[in-house]
């Protein structure tokens, strides 16, 4: 292929794009015609394997999330092939911008994540399709995590923790709290605590909807 980064940039890809979420995205097909359109010969890629014969490489070190499951981090590797042109490009497994997980993990989202890597690696190298990364990339547009019902548990427990604290370095009582809250009684105070055991039932109870 003899054409030159910018010029492979300026090729309008839009037309050949699908949409998922409406973020428009090439896939790995019309990747590879567009690549032979523009010159290539020779246009493929091909997952690479870790030390144990699996595609999908992986943290050593385990994390826990926010709702007490243990994950790694997980992504996959190619080798892409364009004419004279070789190299390799990693991708993370997502779910749009959301990290798969363990309970998850299947063959489906390996090979997605495998041709992701192959245009994003096609877009960094050549050009072509560069600009709808420069538009919208899912790996670094947003990383927050959705919220969930157990968050609500886990604003509990900072509450509590706090409470706690108080109670500890401050020695102050319970009935100290209430007053400086402004509180009306204990019983109010108790309240607060239970606000977020109804929150999330509403949450879960919305869901089975």
């Amino acid at each position: 292929m003899n054409k030159s980064w910018n010029e492979m940039y300026s090729i309008d890809v839009s037309e050949f794009c699908d949409e998922r979420d409406k973020i428009k995205y090439l896939n790995w097909a019309k990747c590879k015609k567009l690549l032979h359109d523009n010159g290539a010969q020779v246009v493929y890629f091909e997952p690479l394997t870790n030390s144990n014969g699996s595609t999908l490489f992986m943290s050593d070190e385990t994390f826990v999330d926010k709702d007490g499951k243990v994950n790694r981090c997980y992504e996959v590797r190619v080798k892409i092939v364009i004419d004279d042109l070789e190299f390799v490009q990693n991708y993370p497994l997502l779910n749009g911008n959301v990290p798969v997980k363990d309970n998850s993990l299947n063959q489906l989202r390996l090979s997605n994540a495998q041709a992701r890597a192959f245009v994003k690696g096609v877009a960094i190298r050549t050009g072509l399709g560069f600009q709808l990364w420069c538009e919208h990339d899912e790996t670094t547009t947003d990383d927050r995590t959705p919220l969930t019902a157990g968050d609500m548990q886990r604003l509990k427990a900072l509450a509590q923790e706090e409470y706690t604290r108080i109670v500890a370095q401050k020695k102050m009582s319970g009935e100290d709290i209430v007053n400086a809250l402004g509180l009306a009684s204990f019983d109010t105070l108790k309240g607060k605590f239970a606000q977020f055991d109804e929150l999330q039932k509403f949450i879960l109870d919305l869901q089975k909807l």
